[in-house]
């Protein structure tokens, strides 16, 4: 089995009004995170049992706020202590601020060979809003830049479903993607996070709560457009040209172990996950002393039958029966096989052979249908 590495950078310009995410706005520690983050990749360097390495995926924060023989450095530190594929996808998530004419071309003499960027809208004052540090013409001008310089591998975010977002605008937002012929999209619902300034503002009565009806129909509206522009919606926020999937992505609703670097990453390899400390100098600190301050979870059978429920769904691919016969025990699929008969009958599932998806309807609420099928 294959594996992937995902590097948490954790400094942003700003803080986006809706982000719940680890970072710091201050790039003080810089080069001692940077140092803790080869470090710590030699510390877990068994971590993934000599798994191959086919994606490494810079989140965050904001990655491209590091420069290009920054990113080179962690790359080759991985290079150092896994295997990585010949082919192995590499991507860089980045806001569009950052994609000036130099950052591209520096991006060039690295492996990086994806980029993430973070749109969210390409409406001046919905940017403003969110509290965004690019404006609507870097988003236009990122995109077209990064396609110039040769980068045909990417992805474009967007948000919808708050207060300013119009069903007008946001077609126009979709649109824009696809006159770009940009191969693979991710569009999410605007949620609050209670510890986010949205859910202050809410709360204080500065902002119109978030409307779940509006973000429902928005949905519809994103799957309607996309299917029709012929993008396959292989996850249910995750839109890709045929074959055009996210690596990386796709391995993490497959259950394929990933190794997460840096303060508050996440880490998988089977059979337990763990997540480091939510803390910058903590971080340093534990990984200069030869630790990593991290909290772990062993999974029960349950846990990971539950997990593959909640991942599985959530794909074109959906939930194989025969899969959870094999790795799960008799009771289990049990279970299961009776949670998705009443689903069929709600039209929220369709079960074609032994495996089960979601229809349109039942994508709408899919969390609620996972939460349906888990096993005690």
């Amino acid at each position: 089995m294959m594996a992937g590495i995902y590097f948490h950078i954790p400094f942003c310009k700003q803080a986006c009004h809706y982000c719940d995410f680890h970072f710091s706005t201050s790039l003080t520690y810089r080069a001692e995170m940077l140092a803790a983050m080869e470090k710590e990749i030699a510390l877990q360097a068994h971590y993934l049992n000599d798994r191959a390495i086919e994606s490494i995926y810079f989140g965050g924060g904001t990655p491209s706020l590091l420069e290009a023989d920054e990113v080179s450095r962690l790359i080759d530190a991985v290079v150092g202590h896994f295997d990585i594929q010949s082919d192995a996808e590499i991507t860089l998530e980045a806001n569009p601020d950052d994609l000036n004419n130099v950052k591209v071309a520096a991006m060039r003499n690295t492996p990086v060979n994806r980029f993430s960027i973070g749109i969210q809208s390409f409406f001046e004052e919905d940017l403003c809003w969110m509290n965004r540090a690019h404006n609507a013409v870097e988003a236009l001008e990122a995109i077209q830049r990064v396609q110039d310089s040769g980068y045909g591998n990417i992805t474009a975010d967007l948000i919808y479903g708050y207060p300013l977002l119009t069903d007008r605008k946001w077609l126009q937002n979709i649109g824009r993607l696809l006159d770009f012929g940009v191969p693979h999209i991710s569009a999410y619902c605007m949620t609050v996070e209670p510890q986010t300034a949205l859910a202050s503002f809410i709360r204080r009565g500065k902002q119109t709560p978030i409307d779940d009806g509006q973000g429902a129909t928005q949905f519809e509206l994103l799957m309607d457009e996309l299917a029709a522009a012929g993008y396959e919606q292989y996850e249910i926020s995750n839109f890709a040209k045929p074959e055009q999937y996210a690596r990386h992505n796709s391995n993490y609703w497959k259950g394929v172990p990933y190794l997460g670097i840096g303060p508050s990453a996440h880490s998988f390899d089977g059979h337990s996950r763990q997540w480091n400390v939510r803390n910058n100098a903590k971080y340093i600190r534990a990984i200069q002393n030869g630790v990593v301050p991290h909290e772990r979870e062993e999974l029960s059978e349950a846990d990971r039958l539950n997990e593959y429920i909640m991942t599985a769904l959530r794909t074109q691919w959906g939930l194989n029966l025969d899969y959870i016969d094999a790795q799960f025990r008799a009771s289990y699929s049990g279970v299961v096989r009776a949670g998705l008969e009443s689903l069929v009958i709600r039209g929220e599932v369709t079960l074609v052979g032994k495996v089960a998806t979601l229809t349109k309807k039942g994508k709408l609420v899919a969390d609620r249908v996972a939460a349906e099928l888990f096993v005690d």
